[in-house]
């Protein structure tokens, strides 16, 4: 079959991939995936399933460090997971990419804030737009794909916690020890991104993590229309697990706990797919997470099964110090399970 595909010179559209979430998480997952990005028509003979749109959706709700500085000062959306999704996606992560990455160390108001960010805040007064000013980050960077804030509204997260408390904005939030049983966004209703719906309208694979739980993946899904037009899609919907908890959001949940709690808060049936770190951490790395409030997340197949989510689990983990999605084997694992493209 392939040789007589291969003497017709029949091509292949390229896959649409949406990913949605936010923080060190998405960019990493971002990382892996450009490497499949490609420009134009693919003919066949070819290795791997490519993909021809990527777009990254991205929470604006971070209100803490350099973000949440130039947020409260310039009356802008947060830049930081904007920029790191920029970074990742750049063709070069030579020059420009590193000094988008360089923080001040030093000066009256400006240590602690990155070029990005201020690159970001300064392009947003000059356009008037923020959404216009990563469109015209994304040319200077020449990234590979499309980033998009999930919404240009100035939108914060309010947490109830086990114990009835609330608690407003993503800093507080993560600092609390207490369990959260429901987060909402404040103002409730916001509009999407016009372009942010269009690419999950006609995506081919829905992907959402890894990433804070609470602070970064559900605060999109918030977003009446972005949950509506996920939930309305055809594509396969992923949801790609922690390797870790987290202290504040996440302490002691198993994998189905964290499923739980995306249904808990836009539907059941929302994710059908989950994909898992199967690698065990090594006892040094383990100890020093373990005295921090974090453990690995636990997969729970019996659980995850009865909510009718297929698991896909494979070795996810790299280790340097710190641990972190393998970035190029997580990016292999989704096109080889996922992308099945479609003959022109």
């Amino acid at each position: 079959m392939r040789t007589k595909l291969a003497k017709k010179n029949v091509s292949i559209r390229g896959l649409r991939v949406v990913a949605l979430g936010g923080g060190t998480g998405l960019s990493a997952l971002l990382r892996g995936l450009r490497e499949h990005v490609v420009r134009g028509p693919v003919r066949l003979p070819t290795r791997g399933r490519p993909i021809s749109d990527l777009a990254a959706i991205v929470t604006v709700t971070d209100d803490g460090g350099s973000s949440g500085r130039l947020r409260r000062e310039n009356q802008i959306l947060p830049p930081g997971d904007i920029r790191n999704c920029l970074v990742a996606l750049s063709k070069d992560e030579a020059l420009l990419s590193r000094l988008f990455q360089y923080r001040f160390e030093a000066g009256r108001g400006l240590a602690g804030h990155s070029f990005g960010n201020l690159f970001l805040a300064a392009l947003t007064h000059v356009t008037g737009d923020f959404a216009e000013a990563v469109r015209v980050s994304s040319k200077v960077l020449a990234i590979r794909g499309r980033i998009f804030p999930s919404t240009t509204s100035n939108v914060h997260l309010v947490a109830t916690l086990a114990n009835g408390t609330r608690v407003r904005g993503e800093t507080n939030i993560s600092r609390s020890k207490i369990p959260i049983r429901k987060i909402e966004l404040s103002p409730r209703r916001v509009r999407a991104l016009p372009p942010a719906i269009e690419a999950i309208h006609e995506a081919d694979l829905i992907l959402m993590g890894p990433g804070s739980l609470y602070t970064s993946v559900i605060p999109n899904l918030l977003i009446p229309e972005i949950a509506q037009a996920v939930r309305r899609s055809r594509a396969p919907r992923v949801y790609i697990a922690n390797l870790m908890t987290q202290p504040g959001e996440t302490a002691h949940y198993t994998l189905s706990q964290h499923l739980r709690a995306i249904e808990e808060h836009v539907g059941k049936q929302f994710i059908h797919y989950v994909v898992a770190n199967t690698k065990r951490i090594s006892l040094e790395v383990a100890r020093r997470y373990r005295a921090e409030g974090a453990e690995p997340v636990v997969i729970d197949r019996a659980n995850i099964g009865k909510m009718n989510v297929r698991l896909i689990a494979d070795n996810l983990l790299e280790e340097h110090g710190v641990i972190r999605h393998k970035s190029a084997r997580l990016a292999a694992l989704l096109l080889k399970e996922f992308l099945r493209p479609p003959f022109r």
